[in-house]
């Protein structure tokens, strides 16, 4: 089962989002918890997280999240992602066959020209990341959050698709 990671900061709006994509994962029993490690929000994140029955970090960040994290698994995602309906099978599939760290693919409506993805800045945490927890607490990124956790990892692509947040 999986402990659901996500970073936030003033992300009310977009963490809303997310919860909802990952309903269908917590009816099917692969959700064991949603953890969200606020980075100093201002806004309503809180609330919104405390709704949905999150729990709640305000201070040490992704490190945090890892560490009270009581799934074997993690799932890593930015606040305003959402899961395109069936990931949960694609996810079980994987975790019960496999030891390597994987990531979405994106939702084909969600890909950016290959002019705009020249021009824009790269990040390894839209994807998503599933990774184990002893893999992610092995990592020396975790101090430096999610984006730089998902950027040291090698992954898989699954034939899930995830809509990354726009613009961001």
């Amino acid at each position: 089962m999986l402990s659901v990671l996500i970073e936030t900061r003033n992300d009310e709006e977009r963490l809303a989002r997310t919860l909802a994509s990952l309903v269908g994962g917590v009816v099917e029993g692969m959700v064991r918890e949603v953890i969200v490690c606020d980075l100093g929000s201002t806004d309503q994140t809180a609330k919104v997280a405390e709704h949905a029955g999150c729990r709640y970090l305000t201070a040490g960040g992704i490190g945090a999240g890892i560490a009270a994290a009581k799934g074997d698994w993690l799932l890593l995602l930015e606040p305003g992602a959402r899961l395109v309906e069936g990931w949960a099978d694609v996810v079980a599939d994987h975790v019960a066959h496999s030891e390597k760290p994987a990531r979405f693919s994106q939702a084909r409506g969600a890909r950016a020209s290959w002019f705009t993805g020249l021009l824009s800045r790269r990040r390894t945490i839209a994807n998503g990341l599933i990774i184990t927890c002893k893999q992610a607490a092995a990592s020396q990124q975790i101090a430096n959050g999610a984006q730089a956790l998902a950027a040291s990892v090698r992954a898989v692509v699954l034939p899930a698709d995830i809509w990354p947040v726009p613009g961001r």
